[in-house]
This record gives structure tokens, sequence and C-alpha cells, in this order.
């Protein structure tokens, strides 16, 4: 008894060991499912890079490794997608993840709910959809929250009037809870429209037409892409609009057109790749996009994940939790059911309880799982800078204090940044205004006097130029006195280390009351102060040294074509000799009799040999004629042809070559900023301080940006301290100087040795400057508008550029160049040569079968065999010049004639009689008409074949 109890002590034991070996356990193998449509491989990748994680983390899952199904569905196809989501469920899946269509989603829930699946689903819901199964779990935002973070955006930039446009209906659920929230304002206004990639346009210009310029954009990523090229398009990508990008994928659209248009765009961020531990899974996930070529980033910058991947992967990662703490507390059973049956999955319910109880943290933040919802989550709030989006702020869903902005950021080159629309100083016009100003010709100088005089009593009667007549006219309209004060260090003004100087400086200081100069008006320099509208337009251009009028060269005279012209010359010159040989072997009628005193001669001749064919051609090229000429139709089209383009050609060289011979051309070693930026050989730069040296420094665009490193790196320095500088820099040899086409315009005018190259790189204006809000701003542009409509800025213009000029005189002289005539001058008359060749051939073909029929009927025989014969003859190159006029026997032929020569006589073998005198034989009368000395009667011209000697 006491050996019975023992032994069932131990079984009871034994089996209790076993139980708590098994609770700690895992099978070896656990399947999951994926769910994705055909447009969803980057969110595929990233479920299959989360499992790929988790298998390689041996303190997750233990021994126990998952293995993935994946199916791609068709929300077409119902019916074929639903019989693969069964297919899936029978292989023993434990969980299954998306798919993100509406219809194929509400379908695998009710399976799921029905067979005790858990269901876990990463697409954007209302509250009402996720309630219809009780094994879903989803771990997006929900659509209420999101609601509230834009319309604490909303609140935050106090927008009044909202345009509000969706896309499908999920929007149109979240549209209206902003639409609710928003109206209870009663000074608000809200207007909702529904766009996509068709009617885009028509919403924006509708926008456009009502000043619409706060907008909220509910549209995936590639629709919101198209409303903002649209929108460009449109003329509405400016400082006065307002973009709401409701997408959380904000940085996968490529913003780069729209940053230097000051546009307000702003959106929302869920994944923070700034965040330590997400920095690192994207490290990861980059190595393994590269090894196995699944795409999973960006490519912009390979730092950023789709928010639909980070989503996938952490509601994988959620899984592997919620079944290692499951596998700690209760026996894990591994799933066979299907769809057709009515048993349910046993730890099911104990798996989805788990996923409900288990947080995480993952690439979107903490999650934690209420009543199959995603509770918390976080924002950052984006905002569209000339560098790209960057991160102002950051909303909680926990929190009810809306937007926490942590930076304002202002653009430093938006116009409307640090500048304010009130006037905060009156000007008093009691005193002389103080003009600063910069001596730079024409547009300030200092007079020339004379020795003795003294400067200072001369006052602003010291200086003299465009800029001082401008100011004096400008004065008179307005009604002030000024003062000229030039700058002490003798700058426009440029931003160094966040500090400015020259007349910049000097009118942020309110040192000077306005300034009249060369000052050129940029974005930077309106941030600080004012400008009136400009007075000139003008653009950066080079100023060059003219180089050495180059003499006419030995062979000058084959620089009126163009070498590909000569080349298509010579090649014309060789098809024309070629193919007036070849017709005029084909034609009948270039075949003539050489003897024309003897008209029944057996042998014609071609005079259109290969060597008298060059010839005549060559003789026709150098306008000497030649002794032979075309008899038949077709090789005078050809021959008509070539002295038409001979004559085109010969009198186009002639009239080119005299420019040639009379004009010493002048080449530039550069034509253009890219050649100037090409090479190394000549020094290049600028105004050191000054606006052309900014344009060059703050460009976007590669040659300029190349020519910019060149120039800050160059030793010795390139720059120059002022445009005197520059121009006895350029006057010495080997250098360019970057300027302001009208300077540039006034050197060259003055100075004969110098030249403009290329065109304008930019475009911009002189202005007057003023401090920032100062009431003269105004005036003064109104005065400006005033003189440049009498024509008195243009009178000026005329005065101190035109009027001064040394080199008006010979400057169009020198500056005209004869150019090479290339196919675009002549090109039309090969064509023409072409053309005349190919009617000469369809006319030679013509001439050619009348002839053969003409000839079949006379000998009798059928044409093609005449025309096979006479082909024959034609073709071959080598042959002879001569022919015979007869190539067959004909029918009053004798037996003894020669196959060669048909008429010749055949001498029998009796043919010698007894007087020694040879038999007379009637011959066929001669094709050719005689004339009417050798008329004997018809067919009677008789002759004597072979002489007795011959015999």
């Amino acid at each position: 008894m006491t050996c019975q109890c023992f032994r069932k002590l131990i079984s009871f034991h034994l089996a209790g060991l076993l139980f708590l070996h098994c609770v700690f356990c895992l099978p070896r193998e656990i399947k999951i499912g994926g769910l994705f449509g055909h447009e969803e491989s980057t969110t595929e990748n990233a479920f299959k890079y989360a499992v790929y994680r988790i298998n390689h983390e041996k303190n997750l899952l233990g021994g126990a490794t998952l293995n993935y199904d994946t199916r791609r569905l068709s929300a077409e196809d119902a019916f074929t997608s639903s019989m693969d989501i069964c297919d899936q469920i029978t292989m023993g899946i434990s969980t299954l993840f998306g798919p993100r269509s509406q219809h194929l989603a509400a379908f695998t829930d009710t399976m799921c709910s029905h067979l005790h699946i858990p269901h876990i689903e990463y697409r954007e819901t209302t509250l009402a959809q996720t309630l219809l199964s009780g094994f879903s779990i989803n771990i997006h935002p929900k659509s209420d929250q999101l609601a509230r973070a834009y319309i604490d955006l909303i609140d935050s930039y106090k927008m009044k009037s909202v345009l509000l446009i969706y896309e499908h209906q999920g929007g149109l659920l979240k549209m209206q809870n902003i639409l609710h929230e928003v109206t209870k304002d009663m000074t608000r206004q809200v207007f909702i429209r529904q766009g996509d990639s068709s009617n885009i346009r028509e919403v924006l210009k509708e926008a456009k037409s009502k000043s619409w310029t706060n907008i909220i954009v509910d549209m995936n990523i590639s629709n919101t892409a198209i409303l903002l090229r649209t929108a460009l398009q449109e003329g509405m990508i400016d400082p006065y609009h307002h973009y709401i990008l409701t997408t959380l994928d904000i940085e996968g659209i490529n913003l780069y057109d729209y940053k230097y248009n000051y546009v307000n765009l702003t959106g929302f961020r869920l994944v923070d790749p700034n965040d330590e531990y997400t920095r690192d899974i994207i490290k990861e996930m980059y190595y393994y996009e590269r090894d196995t070529e699944l795409k999973l980033l960006y490519d912009k910058d390979y730092n950023t994940i789709p928010y639909e991947s980070a989503l996938v992967f952490d509601a994988v990662l959620l899984f592997a939790k919620a079944l290692r703490d499951l596998s700690r507390d209760k026996v894990y059973i591994s799933a066979n059911v299907s769809c057709d049956g009515e048993e349910v999955w046993r730890s099911g319910k104990d798996l989805y309880d788990y996923l409900q109880k288990s947080e995480i943290r993952g690439l979107t933040g903490d999650i934690r799982i209420l009543k199959g919802r995603r509770q918390t989550f976080s924002l950052d709030v984006m905002q569209l800078t000339e560098e790209g989006l960057r991160k102002v702020g950051s909303w909680n869903s926990n929190t009810k204090t809306g937007i926490n902005f942590t930076h304002r950021y202002i653009k430093e080159n938006f116009p409307f940044g640090n500048k304010t629309l009130v006037v905060t100083t009156v000007l008093n016009l009691d005193r002389p205004l103080i003009v600063a100003t910069k001596l730079d010709k024409p547009y300030v100088m200092i007079r020339d006097l004379e020795p003795g005089v003294d400067r200072s009593k001369l006052g602003n009667d010291l200086y003299e130029g465009f800029c001082v007549d401008l100011l004096r006219e400008m004065a008179a309209i307005v009604g002030f006195e000024y003062k000229i004060v030039p700058v002490d260090d003798g700058l426009y003004g440029m931003l160094e280390d966040g500090k400015w100087n020259g007349i910049v400086r000097e009118l942020i200081d309110r040192k000077a009351d306005i300034a009249v100069a060369a000052l050129t008006i940029s974005y930077l320099r309106e941030q600080y102060i004012d400008f009136t509208k400009p007075f000139l337009n003008l653009g950066i251009s080079i100023l060059f040294k003219t180089p050495e009028r180059k003499k006419p060269g030995l062979f000058s005279f084959l620089n009126p074509l163009a070498v590909e012209i000569w080349v298509y010359v010579i090649a014309a010159y060789m098809l024309v000799s070629f193919c007036i040989f070849v017709l005029a072997r084909f034609s009948p009628y270039e075949w003539y009799n050489p003897h024309p005193c003897n008209p029944d001669t057996d042998t014609v001749q071609n005079t259109f040999d290969l060597s008298n064919s060059f010839w005549f051609s060559v003789g026709t090229l150098m306008q000497q004629g030649s002794d032979i000429n075309p008899r038949a139709i077709s090789t005078r089209i050809v021959g008509a042809t070539w002295w038409f383009f001979t004559l085109i050609i010969i009198s186009s060289y002639t009239a080119n070559l005299a420019a040639f011979l009379t004009v010493e051309r002048m080449i530039s070693p550069i034509e253009s900023a890219e050649q100037l930026a090409a090479q190394s050989s000549i020094a290049y730069g600028t105004l050191e301080g000054g606006s052309t040296m900014t344009f060059f420094k703050d460009s976007k665009i590669d040659t300029y940006r190349r020519m910019w490193h060149y120039m800050k790196t160059k030793e010795p320095t390139v720059f120059v301290k002022n445009a005197r500088d520059g121009v006895e820099k350029v006057l010495a040899g080997n250098y360019a100087y970057l300027m302001e086409s009208t300077s540039i315009e006034y050197e060259v005018q003055q100075n004969c040795d110098l030249m403009q190259v290329g065109g304008l790189l930019d475009s911009k204006g002189f202005g007057v400057a003023t401090p920032m809000g100062s009431p003269l701003r105004d005036k003064l542009s109104l005065a400006i508008l005033h003189l440049q409509e009498d024509g008195k800025v243009q009178e000026l213009y005329n005065k101190w550029w035109k009027g001064t000029g040394k080199c008006m005189s010979d400057r169009k002289a020198t500056e005209s160049k004869a150019n090479a005539l290339d196919v675009n001058n002549v090109g039309g008359i090969f064509v023409v040569l072409l053309g005349g060749l190919a009617i000469a051939v369809l006319v030679a073909f013509l001439e050619f079968i009348w002839k053969s029929r003409k000839n079949a009927q006379e000998d009798r025989q059928s044409l093609c065999s005449e025309m096979i014969q006479e082909l024959r003859f034609a073709v071959r190159c080598h042959g002879s010049s001569k022919k015979s006029k007869s190539k067959r026997a004909c029918a009053k032929c004798k037996k003894g004639h020669s196959a060669s020569c048909p008429l010749t006589v055949g001498m029998p073998k009796d043919s010698s009689s007894s007087n020694g005198i040879l038999p007379l034989r009637e011959l066929r009368k001669s094709p050719v008409s005689r004339g009417r000395d050798f008329a004997f009667g018809e067919g009677s011209y008789m002759h004597v074949e072979y002489s007795d000697t011959e015999t």
C-alpha cells in the first residue's frame, strides 16, 4: 500500500514538472499571415523585415521562429481574394496582418472573429468600422484624434477661412469632425470640396478666384504631389497661401520645387527619424535593403521610412511581445481551423487578450491598446523651409494643450519675415536727408576739378553721375533737401557672421535716410531695409579683354564654307558623276553614230564613260564647261540639276569669300559662363561684398556653384575691392570680371579694348533703399515711376552711357563677323540635287523601256528578252563604250553570219569565182535615216564587204 501511494506521488510529480515545462515553451514554428495589395510592396517588405529581426532576437521568443506567408489581394476580385484568405487560414495561421482595402478587411474581420484568430490592422478607420469585429486590433492613430490635431493647428495659425479638400469617404468623415469644431466660432468660414487627380485643377481655380488661401489637403501621397504641382502651375505657391497636408508621409513628397517659393506648408510626421531607437532600426533596414534588394526606405536620404511600413513593423513587434507573455502564463496550442468548419482556435482568445494588454515602444512611438484601438501617439509638426522640412513643434494625443511649438521658423530670405508693415518712423523733412552712396562709374563719380579748388565748399556739386542726376530729379518731385555722403568702407552691403556692412549697415543703424547707388534689390537685403521700385533693370554678365584680331591664314579661302559642306560637295560631285555614267549606259539615246558620214555603220558609241563623266562634272563645277554634253533627256536632267547646284554653291562661296577676306576675325577663348567655368587658365572674380558675389555664393545651379568654389579657394584672391580694380585686372589680361551688365556697357563704350562675353546670368534691378518702415519709400517709388513714364530715366541713361562713349563709331564694325556657311544655309540645294537625280533615274528607266519595246518589234522577239540583253550590256561597268546596233540575227540573215556581228557577210567555202570577183550581197537598211545625198533608192544601197586584198 505504501509502495503504491509512493508511485502515485511520483507520477503526479512528474506530470506537474512536465506541465510546468510546457508553460514556458512554444512550438518550433509559428505561422503568421500578411495580406497586402498590389501597390503595397514596400509595406510587405517591412513585414518581412520585422519577422527577420524578431527571429534574430533569441531572447524574445526563445527557440521558436516566426514563419510568414504573404498574399497579394485584388480589391476588384473579391471572390478570389476571399479564397486566398481562407487558404491562408487553413495553413495554421495564428494572426493575420492587413489588408488595407476596406471591403477585404471587413471579410477578414468576419472570418477571424468566427474562428477566434487575432486580426491586426494598420489602416486608418473610423471607430464604428473597428467595432464590427471582436478580434480586430488597429494600431493606426484614430481618425477623430487626428482631426483634433488639425483643429489645433488651425487654431494656432488663427485661420479665419479654410478650404477642406478630401479624396474619399473616410476623409469626408474626418473633414466633418473638423467642420463641426471650426464652425463653433461664427467668425470662421469652412468650405469643403471633393478632389482627385481628374478635377483638382478646377478646385484650385475656384479657390484662386474666391481667394481661399488656407487649404487643408486630405489625399494620398501621390494625389497630394499632383495637387501641389498643379498649384504651382496656377501660381498658388507663394507666401500668401498656407497648405496643411494631412498625410503622415509628408517626407515622402518631393518638395524641392516649392521650398524657394516661400509658401507656407505644414504637415505632421508620425515617425521621428531623430529618435535614437528609430535611427538604429532604420540603419539596420538600410543594410537589409542593400543585401536583399527589398525596398524599405525613401530614396532621397535613406533615413526615413513610410509610416505604414513603420506601423506594420510595430504590429509584428506587438504580436511577438504578446506571444512571449502568453507562453509564460498559459499553454500555447497551434491553430488548426478552416473557413468551412465550426471549430474555433482555443488559444486565439488568450492571444487576443494578451495583445490588448501588451505595451511596446516602436517606430511610431509608444503603443498601448484599449478595446482594439491605439490610445496614445504623438506627432511632429513639420514646416517647409529653404533647407527642406524642419520640425517646429509637436502634438500629443494625451494632452489638451494643442500644438506645442518648439521653434517658430522664419525663413532667412522670406520677403515678409522680420518685417513690420506699420510705419514706425516719422521723417523730419525740415533737415537735409543723409544720402548714403558709393563711388562707382558712371553712377556716382567725383568731378574733375581744377587745381586749388576747395572740395569742402562744393557740397553735392562735388559729385556727378547717373545716380546724382536721378537723385536731383526725385528731390524736385518729392520735395526734400539732401546731403550726399559716401560710405566709409566703400561696400554696398553683405551679411557676414550675422552682421551687415556697407550701405545696408548705414541704413539699419539709421545713420542715413536713403541710399542712392548701384544697389541691387535682393531678398536678403529686403529683410532689413526697404527698396523702392527699380529704376534700372540689369543682370550679371562677363567683362573680358577684346582678343587680338586674327589675320587670314594661308588656306583661309576654305573658310567661307563649313567643313561638312565641303565634304557634302565632294560627295555630291562623286554621286552626280557616277549617276550620269550609269544613266548614259542605260539610256539608248546616249548611244550615237561616231561617223555621221557613214549612216549604215554597224557600231554606235557612248561618250560618257567613267572618266568623261567625272570630267563633265568637274568642268561644270569649275564654271568652265566641257567638250561633251548629254544627249538623252535623263542625262540632260542630271546635267541641268548639277548646273543649278554649282550655280548656287559657287555664288554663295564667292559672296562669303569676300566677307572673309575683308573682315579680320576676333576669336574669343570664352563665349559663355559655362565655358568660363569649364576652364582654369583664365582667372575670374567679382566685387568683394557686392550682390554679384552673394549671387554666386547662394546659387543652387551647378555651374555657378563650381564658379563660386573656384573663386573662394583661388590664391591669390580673385576678388577686387572696387570696380575700377576689376577693370584694370581685365585690361592686364588673362582675367574675366563678373559685374552688372549696365556697368559693363559703360566700360565697353569707354574702352575699345574691352568687350562683353555671353548673355545675362540673372535678372535683377537697382533700387533706392530706405530704412525699414520709412514713409519716404512709397513717395520715392512714385517719383521713379513718374520719371520712367516721362522718359527721364532713359534720357539720363543715354547721357551717361551713350553720350560719353568713345567706341561708338567703330563698335559695330569691329563686332561684325563672317560666319562659314553650314547646312542650315545651303542645305536646300542638296535636296534639289537629290530630287533632280531621282527624276533623271525615272526618265532613264522610261527611255530604256520605250527603246527596248521598239527594238523588240524590229527584231521580232519578246520585250523581256530584248530588255535582258540590253541590261546585261549596260551593267558591265568595265565594258566597251562601243556596241553593235543589232545584237542577234534577223529572219533574213543567212546561216553563216557571225554571232558577234550579225551583219557581217559569211563567205561560203565555194564562194570564189573564176574571175576572182567577190559576189555582192544585199544588206539590211540602217535604222538611222540617211541624208538626201546618200539616198539611192529603197534598200538599194550595196557595198563590198571585203576587198580583193583582204580576201
